[in-house]
């Protein structure tokens, strides 16, 4: 698997430099916007909380993009953490794949 050694731009990093400060947003007003509790913005904005496919759809709405952006984001950060993670290269190294000789 070829992947970029750099971490990728999180969820909360994108939600916070490239929408929320360029539109002067609090985490209230984005909630408010959103329909949701303070909170959930909140660990969005702190990388914790994933987005779901709920929530790229509402993300997607409030800011007029689509939900497939939410989730790549999420898709590519989950990859690399899966990637730079011992545990889960060790569980992908013991995987074999059908068809190979037991």
């Amino acid at each position: 698997m070829l992947m970029t050694k750099r971490k990728p731009a999180s969820v909360g990093e994108i939600l916070v430099q490239e929408f929320m400060e360029p539109m002067g947003l609090t985490q209230a007003v984005l909630a408010e916007a959103m329909g949701v509790q303070r909170k959930h913005v909140n660990e969005l904005c702190n990388n914790r909380r994933a987005v779901t496919a709920p929530t790229a759809l509402i993300l997607a709405r409030v800011f007029g993009n689509s939900p497939d952006f939410w989730l790549n984001v999420q898709r590519r950060n989950d990859l690399w953490e899966a990637m730079h993670s011992p545990r889960e290269l060790e569980r992908i190294r013991r995987a074999r794949p059908l068809g190979a000789a037991a």
